[in-house]
């Protein structure tokens, strides 16, 4: 027999290996070298191991003690390690969209979060909702960057753009319909590694200090 925290390492494994869009049920109990009713019996269906493998990533993110003076910069660290943890599994954070969280690692995470921005002077409703915006970029931020990687990988590579062929072909636009696009191709095509998910990061920080 096998236990709830081998299924969820297994189901990690698998992410890791082939991505979250191929981990099924069967081919988890497959892994497991079980059948589907023997899985079941330690998960309720795929959306209740989705909440485990979220709580799995969240367990390993270590939380910091409030400090109203650095609030800003503990929010970005954790977000940033939220993204660092779904990176490392193919298509992961498309896991959290549209889950309403019960896991206890998972309510530990938002209760850090919400304990730095209440120490920061932020409104308790704009504290909530700025959680939810926060993780909702980040995840979102992580499923693109997955599936830009997976493209690149599987696909034709004539369909994959790098930025000097998205760079030819906005500034070989017609000039009377997009001169914006033209003016600025270097502007929209700009950024390394993480630089768009740092600013977005920020802009969202900046506004929620002004509230």
């Amino acid at each position: 027999m096998f236990t709830v925290e081998q299924v969820v390492d297994t189901a990690l494994d698998l992410v890791a290996a082939v991505g979250f869009e191929a981990l099924t049920m069967r081919r988890l109990a497959a892994a497991l070298d079980t059948g589907p009713a023997s899985l079941y019996a330690h998960v309720v269906n795929k959306a209740d191991l989705d909440e485990l493998l979220i709580g799995r990533l969240c367990a390993a993110l270590d939380l910091p003690e409030p400090d109203p003076a650095r609030w800003r910069d503990q929010i970005r660290d954790v977000c940033v390690r939220f993204r660092d943890q779904y990176l490392k599994y193919p298509g992961i954070s498309r896991a959290a969209l549209a889950m309403t969280p019960t896991d206890l690692e998972i309510v530990r995470v938002h209760e850090g979060m919400l304990a730095i921005l209440l120490a920061g002077g932020i409104a308790p409703q704009d504290a909530a909702w700025a959680i939810d915006a926060l993780l909702l970029y980040t995840a979102a931020y992580c499923l693109e960057l997955s599936i830009a990687r997976q493209r690149a990988v599987t696909d034709d590579i004539a369909w994959v753009l790098d930025r000097a062929e998205l760079h030819r072909r906005l500034t070989a636009l017609p000039a009377e319909t997009f001169p914006h696009t033209i003016r600025h191709a270097t502007e929209l095509t700009a950024g390394e590694h993480h630089d768009r998910f740092d600013f977005s990061l920020g802009l969202m920080l900046d506004g929620l200090a002004r509230r």
